[in-house]
């Protein structure tokens, strides 16, 4: 069935009329000029026929669906405002700082899981970027860094897990955080812990007093997110959320 409707997805008008593709004058033929889509195919029963290549293991997908939709409605109702009144009061300049300070905090756990995957290149650039930034950088705002040739990179204790063989296990939808597993749930709450442990900047008990810096970390996070809600314009857009997400992370894993 699938494969009739790729078929129909892909027939081309003058092709299918016996017309003579278009030449330029050098010779070459442009048969994709004159390719037009089957006006009578209907794009959800595409979709259909391709839902068991996007099947991924869901077994609370009940759940997962109805976190979906609240995540979608905090975005719209909270995140994105919240988002468009920082960046409205917020220079440039400022912005890029507040995302370099805490990208440098994450340089902890991605050094901790860059040894526990044995990857000693990749620790020493992130420790290298971690002593440049920290003190170069004056605790991070800056990134000299990268300037200096040192990319940064991100590994995390999922997939530390998935290194040493534990599979994904259920695809979970976290409030506000959005797509996950149980492994990778489990990893951030690893990385939190780590993160918590070696704190060189009482950045923990800054948090613990003050509100306001986990919610400027939660919108940084959102401010330099570029997925939004709805914009895959697919009824199946949960489907391929979850699809994508799945595969970027075994690719992670696999680099």
């Amino acid at each position: 069935m699938a494969r009739r409707h790729l078929l129909a997805l892909l027939l081309v008008s003058g092709i299918a009329h016996g017309q003579t593709p278009s030449t330029d004058e050098d010779g070459f033929t442009h048969p994709l000029r004159q390719l037009e889509f089957n006006p009578g195919l209907d794009q959800r029963e595409f979709e259909r026929a391709t839902f068991d290549a996007l099947n991924i293991y869901d077994p609370w997908e009940s759940f997962n669906r109805r976190m979906y939709y609240f995540n979608y409605r905090l975005d719209q109702w909270v995140m994105l405002p919240a988002v468009r009144g920082y960046r409205y009061v917020t220079p440039r300049v400022v912005r890029t700082g507040v995302s370099n300070f805490f990208n440098n905090l994450g340089e902890i756990p991605t050094l901790f899981n860059s040894l526990a995957q044995l990857k000693g290149e990749r620790a020493m650039t992130t420790t290298a970027r971690l002593l440049f930034n920290t003190i170069l950088g004056v605790g991070g705002i800056w990134d000299p860094a990268t300037r200096m040739g040192l990319p940064r990179a991100r590994e995390d204790f999922g997939q530390t897990l998935g290194f040493y063989g534990v599979p994904h296990g259920p695809y979970l939808i976290l409030p506000a955080l959005g797509p996950s597993n149980l492994r990778d749930t489990t990893g951030q709450v690893a990385d939190f812990g780590i993160e918590r442990q070696v704190d060189y900047f009482s950045y923990a008990e800054a948090s613990g007093g003050e509100f306001g810096l986990t919610a400027l970390r939660l919108i940084d996070i959102r401010h330099t997110t570029s997925l939004r809600y709805g914009q895959l314009n697919s009824p199946f857009e949960y489907e391929k959320v979850r699809y994508v997400y799945t595969r970027a992370r075994e690719l992670q894993i696999s680099e």
